[in-house]
């Protein structure tokens, strides 16, 4: 098989075996054997392996010392840690950025991603374009991690970042449709602008401090969803394979 020809099984394994997890449909403790799958996703195993290697290092699986692997089980707990891990990276970014000082660019650079997602929002309060605004706040994210200048932190966030329910954009409403975390997300926003200001200031303490709080707003969702509405627990991608 050529290399090529591999990256993109591989690519495709890792999309269909994480969307299976997060979906449910392999559920924590369910063991995988790179044989089962080659066969179920009609490809060789060396993808299968690699995308095995992949989804263990976004902490989804776990490898078994006598082979194999193994889907995580993750509870309340673990998802609040993994969303408060990410704010205190995210935070140590925003502080390190503003102390050290950034270039004139960048804060151009992240200004316009803050007016883009102003863009975003319609005049009713409610009214936003999820689509526009999730890519646009993954953007956001990329930059504020990079903003920090050390790219051991840029490293760090991303990792804190790369469990679904950890994300910059987890929880948000998506095909949910839920009203109130549509109109939490202009907050959210505004959220965004103080950041960029307190960098550009080099106010680091407070850039730290509105990261922090910035984050937890997937916390709050989570704990909306889960005290308010259960039944959305099936149609929010992620939620199926949380132990509560």
């Amino acid at each position: 098989m050529k290399q090529s020809e591999t990256a993109t099984h591989g690519r495709r394994a890792v999309i269909e075996l994480r969307e299976k997890i997060l979906s449910g449909e392999l559920q924590g403790g369910t063991r995988l054997f790179e044989v089962p799958l080659a066969e179920l996703l009609d490809i060789s195993r060396t993808p299968v392996r690699e995308a095995l290697s992949r989804l263990t290092e976004e902490g989804l699986l776990d490898r078994l010392p006598s082979g194999g692997f193994v889907v995580r089980r993750f509870g309340f707990s673990d998802v609040i840690d993994a969303i408060e891990l990410r704010g205190v990276m995210e935070g140590m970014a925003a502080r390190l950025a503003a102390e050290r000082g950034v270039e004139t660019e960048a804060i151009e650079k992240i200004s316009e991603t803050v007016r883009l997602l102003d863009d975003c929002f319609g005049e009713k309060l409610d009214e936003v374009d999820f689509d526009a605004y999730s890519e646009l706040n993954e953007r956001f994210h990329h930059q504020l991690a990079a903003l920090s200048g050390s790219e051991m932190i840029r490293r760090e966030v991303e990792r804190a970042s790369s469990l679904p329910f950890a994300s910059p954009s987890a929880f948000l409403p998506d095909r949910a449709d839920i009203a109130s975390f549509r109109r939490s997300l202009r907050g959210a926003q505004e959220q965004h602008r103080l950041m960029v200001a307190a960098i550009a200031a080099r106010e680091g303490s407070r850039a730290e401090a509105i990261a922090r709080e910035h984050a937890r707003t997937a916390r709050r969702n989570l704990e909306y969803i889960l005290a308010e509405d259960p039944g959305m627990i099936s149609k929010v991608r992620g939620l199926a394979f949380i132990r509560h």
